[in-house]
């Protein structure tokens, strides 16, 4: 029987980066085939040069990166020996690409509609009115509800979700041979996640579509990848059948990527990993409150009771306003040294649960206590004093670090907005907290660009605990990193709570993670707790479908490992 053609044939491939003062290389002779209808994921951490290869293909390198050997073969053509004319020709509508950062790929002045049909229009595939059908029909496949009214709003209307969701369906308007998909649902909750890579694997079953897959989540890659590559610095370690590199992985840095992975280890854990890193947090007590107005002693230090918020929507154009209830009469309450998660899909009101405690937005109505004070009831300088007792950690640390700041300037800033110390006294705080985090000192004088995604997010989480605060509200807060270093994060702040006496609100959509790190959970749709209950119950007796769906859908759950 003879072998198919390659769709994607990359031949001893190597990546160099000129960074002024040296030479990095940071991909070193890769050869990969994707054959037709085949899926091929390609695994690893930050900076193995998954990205970089990815950008290769489609000879998207930065100014500052070349190729300095190798091929790259696309549907029998060399890539290497096209004019960049010829090249813009083959992207698109020979090679689709789906990014990760949709922020950055959406043009925040152009509808979305125009956006996605403008890919349509390119390569001559359909315009005007069928072009709008077709967006219409894109949308609908990638799960954007209400298409024919989102086609006319702008992407700062959209959920970080939604964004990622109309790339997709940009990568898929023209029906690629090969669809390179970076990250692509790392946003995505895993109900969402799991609709999009049906209908990728849908694609390739009906046209021969090729999807080259990178992704730092192993369980994703091995339910959908045929065959898997892991990188490790610029090179393959190991390649191979999906269920060959999951049954019997050959290199120590694949069995390390196992072995952290929580979509394939935590189901079979029964909270082993989490009773282990919070061993002896249940019993923490926080220290002290530091302003006496506020410090009831309670069981719990906050109490969510009955909260509820509507927003007024105006319609882009028509400026009719709707009433949309993001929380519905929502009840739970954070015990003291505990965490709390919540979980749902994206728009189920989880993130809006978190802005409301760290009082970002007004209640409608309802009631938060804090430490047994309404948060409404507080005036100027009691809710100055709140914000000393409690931080946030969002999603991407790069966008809420200040790119001029240093990272010493970045964990210092709070203290200095509330007065904290001297200048030479914050300096040796800063230190302090870095080393606490598991950073070295030696950072602090670095910009945000020239770390990693790991070292961000570990000082994201130093300057939340400048202030030696009794609740972090943690967003998604991990759901943008590599397993491993994911693993680190999750270690790191189990130590902090057993040593601080901390009490987190977890936020994610990724329940493989909150079974991990919770002591209790909460299961939210379209603004409701649906089910509570200890990672136990939920995971191993979820009484509603919704749950069972969200479980379902995790990546590898289905797998036997």
């Amino acid at each position: 029987m003879n072998t198919p053609t390659p769709v994607l044939s990359i031949r001893d491939l190597s990546v160099s980066f000129n960074t002024g003062a040296r030479e990095v290389q940071a991909v070193k002779h890769v050869s990969i085939d994707v054959l037709p209808g085949q899926t091929v994921a390609v695994v690893g951490e930050s900076g193995s040069g998954k990205s970089t290869t990815a950008a290769a293909i489609n000879r998207l390198l930065p100014s500052t990166g070349q190729l300095t050997s190798g091929e790259v073969w696309f549907d029998g053509v060399d890539l290497a020996s096209l004019s960049e004319r010829e090249m813009q020709a083959i992207r698109g509508a020979g090679i689709g690409m789906v990014p990760q950062d949709p922020m950055s790929n959406l043009n925040p002045l152009m509808r979305i509609g125009n956006q996605v049909a403008e890919a349509l229009e390119v390569h001559g595939v359909a315009s005007g009115a069928t072009a709008k059908a077709q967006v219409i029909e894109l949308l609908t496949m990638v799960g954007i509800p209400d298409p024919e009214h989102r086609v006319n709003q702008y992407p700062h209307e959209f959920s970080g979700g939604m964004r990622q969701r109309v790339l997709i369906a940009m990568g898929l308007a023209c029906r690629p041979k090969l669809l390179i998909a970076d990250e692509p649902t790392s946003a995505l909750d895993v109900t969402v996640q799991r609709r999009i890579l049906d209908q990728l694997d849908q694609l390739t079953a009906e046209m021969g579509t090729s999807v080259f897959l990178i992704t730092h989540d192993l369980g994703l890659a091995a339910e959908r990848a045929d065959k898997i590559v892991v990188m490790l610095r610029g090179e393959i370690v190991e390649f191979g059948r999906a269920e060959e590199i999951l049954s019997n992985p050959q290199h120590a840095y694949t069995k390390q990527l196992l072995q952290a992975a929580p979509s394939l280890t935590s189901i079979s854990m029964v909270g082993a990993v989490r009773d282990r890193q919070f061993a002896g947090s249940l019993d923490v007590v926080a220290t002290t409150s530091r302003d006496a107005a506020l410090q009831p002693a309670v069981d719990n230090l906050v109490e969510v009771r009955d909260l509820t918020k509507v927003f007024t929507i105006r319609a882009t154009g028509t400026g009719v306003a709707s009433q949309f209830t993001a929380v519905d009469q929502m009840s739970f309450g954070i015990p003291r040294g505990r965490t709390v998660s919540i979980v749902g899909e994206s728009g189920s009101g989880k993130s809006t649960t978190a802005n409301l405690i760290l009082g970002l937005e007004p209640i409608t109505s309802g009631t938060i206590l804090f430490a047994g004070a309404d948060m409404a009831s507080l005036g100027k300088r009691e809710l100055f004093a709140f914000r000393r007792r409690v931080q946030p950690v969002f999603q991407n640390p790069y966008a809420s670090l200040d790119p001029r700041y240093t990272v010493e300037e970045s964990i210092a800033e709070p203290l200095r907005v509330h007065k904290v110390g001297t200048k030479q006294t914050r300096h040796t705080m800063v230190a302090q907290l870095l080393d606490q985090v598991a950073l070295s000192a030696a950072i602090a004088e670095r910009l945000p660009h020239e770390l990693s995604g790991g070292q961000r997010q570990r000082v994201a989480i130093a300057r939340a605990l400048a202030l030696s605060p009794e609740l972090v509200v943690l967003d998604e807060a991990v759901s943008a990193l590599d397993v491993l270093v994911q693993a680190q994060i999750l270690d790191l702040l189990g130590v902090l709570q057993r040593d601080l006496g901390l009490s987190y609100l977890f936020i994610s959509h990724d329940l493989a993670v909150v079974r991990m790190i919770s002591h209790e959970v909460h299961v939210m749709q379209r603004g409701c707790i649906v089910e509570s209950g200890t990672p136990t119950e939920i995971f191993e007796n979820a009484q509603v479908d919704y749950t069972r769906e969200l479980l379902d859908a995790i990546p590898g759950a289905r797998l036997n490992i």
